[in-house]
């Protein structure tokens, strides 16, 4: 586990395989994604580095419900008292415990298959089930920071949403893209039109900083991402 601050008193939590993000506000801590069920203690001690425990944790908000993402909710809910934030075409099934839809397409490349195969085919099919799920929706300002804008960017996963800090110029993409061997399209989509469509969407945006689930944070990422789908 490594503990990166990425802008001032926001936190990238790399866990290896994925990463989440910490936000220290002195009124308490918001986190972005959750890992897998196994990354929970990394998760702690990341907290406890910054001086806090796991109960000033006000609210976990998650991009999807895939379990590298939505894995460790459950477990981490047990250490506060606040809620899971979901969109809601992904929150039933979190609050279920189903962490993934099997009608996905893989984007071509040998390596996206071999990822296919290992994290969705052979990894979790499950999850440990979420309950005080907060529903969130597009457009919806949550009261962090100077205002966290949700952004439904569907594809990688029906419910998928994305979060703009505009004022920080800031954006958590969650798995949009992927930024590992450079900028590109996530292993895998249940809808590769609306995936392309959600990363046109927010190029639309003003961001400079971009933070994804894999991959290290990039800057200028406005312009990166109008590039992607370019030609």
């Amino acid at each position: 586990m490594e503990l990166r601050e990425i802008y001032s008193n926001i936190y990238q939590i790399d866990l290896g395989a994925v990463n989440c993000y910490l936000i220290n506000e002195p009124h308490g801590l918001t986190l972005i994604d959750a890992g897998y069920a196994r990354d929970k203690p990394d998760i702690i001690k990341a907290i406890r580095r910054l001086g806090k425990q796991p109960a000033n944790i006000q609210q976990v908000i998650l991009t999807h419900l895939h379990p590298d993402h939505a894995g460790g909710a459950a477990g981490l809910q047990q250490e506060f008292e606040g809620p899971v934030y979901a969109h809601a075409a992904d929150a039933t099934l979190i609050a279920e415990g189903i962490c993934g839809r099997l009608s996905v397409q893989v984007t071509p490349g040998f390596i996206n298959w071999c990822l296919h195969k290992a994290i969705v085919l052979l990894g979790p099919r499950s999850i440990t089930p979420v309950g005080q799920i907060r529903l969130i929706n597009d457009s919806e300002v949550l009261p962090i920071l100077a205002g966290l804008e949700v952004i439904h960017t569907p594809g990688h996963s029906a419910g998928h949403v994305s979060l703009l800090a505009e004022h920080e110029q800031l954006l958590f993409a969650g798995d949009v893209l992927v930024n590992f061997g450079g900028l590109k399209p996530a292993p895998v989509y249940e809808d590769p039109a609306a995936g392309k469509a959600s990363v046109k969407k927010l190029a639309a945006r003003s961001f400079d900083l971009a933070c994804f689930g894999h991959g290290k944070p990039i800057t200028n990422a406005n312009q990166r991402f109008s590039q992607i789908y370019s030609s």
